[in-house]
């Protein structure tokens, strides 16, 4: 199934087609706090930057929501799962390719672990509860996914789905999948900040700013008002 969101990328169509749809609900579980993850990366000196590799549902709203965390250099929307050659919006939206909507994060570990961006995208950014779906949008290319670029990535994202699974935070059982990094391509410069360039977009409206303002709400500690844009720009 073609993502619904490719249809409401342009402001007056948008309009008339939300009018006309009643679009799902955006996830089955509401953001929730939950608990830090037990094994996490001890933030270090050592390091400039690192990366984190997600994919969970349209990257409008994981990117929206990744550049408001402390900590976060830039956040880039793209695919992953793929082949270089298939990484176009229009095949990857017809769920042949095995690419994900993907976003990378690449961040400072000296202010925020990969322990805490999990947190963030467990509870926030997504719905780990839903296979190869997240609201309105169907399809493998929409799957929850952690694509882990070292070991101890790895390690964190399997201890906290074991933590999350055995203390019962979900009302189902996480689906996300935990794979190795098999490369990342940006996606189209359109797709780039789609939310801060279109926040009045009737589905940015209806399905990613609810994030955003949970995110700050039950996050706070974690979240800085002015998010950080592709290229390191705020």
């Amino acid at each position: 199934m073609l993502k619904l969101s490719r249809f409401l990328k342009n402001g007056a169509a948008a309009g008339l087609l939300a009018a006309a749809l009643i679009l799902p609900a955006c996830a089955d579980e509401a953001p929730k706090v939950i608990p830090a993850a037990q094994l996490d990366a001890p933030k270090t000196q050592s390091a400039a930057t690192e990366t984190a590799v997600l994919s969970g549902g349209c990257f409008w709203g994981m990117q929206g929501v990744f550049e408001h965390l402390k900590g976060v250099k830039e956040v880039v929307s793209g695919y992953s799962g793929g082949a270089a050659a298939t990484a176009q919006y229009e095949l990857v939206s017809t769920g042949t390719t095995g690419a994900a909507e993907t976003v990378k994060i690449t961040f400072d570990p000296r202010q925020v672990s990969y322990g805490e961006i999990l947190r963030v995208y467990f509870s926030v950014a997504h719905d780990p509860t839903q296979l190869n779906r997240q609201g309105p949008d169907e399809g493998t290319q929409y799957r929850s996914d952690i694509w882990y670029t070292n070991d101890m990535q790895k390690k964190i994202a399997d201890a906290y789905i074991r933590q999350l699974g055995a203390a019962h935070v979900f009302g189902a059982p996480i689906v996300t999948r935990v794979d190795a990094y098999r490369g990342f391509y940006p996606a189209e410069s359109y797709h780039q900040d789609y939310l801060i360039h279109n926040p009045d977009a009737p589905y940015i409206v209806y399905n990613d700013l609810p994030k955003i303002a949970a995110f700050k709400r039950l996050y706070a500690g974690y979240y800085r008002e002015t998010p950080v844009m592709v290229g390191g720009r705020s």
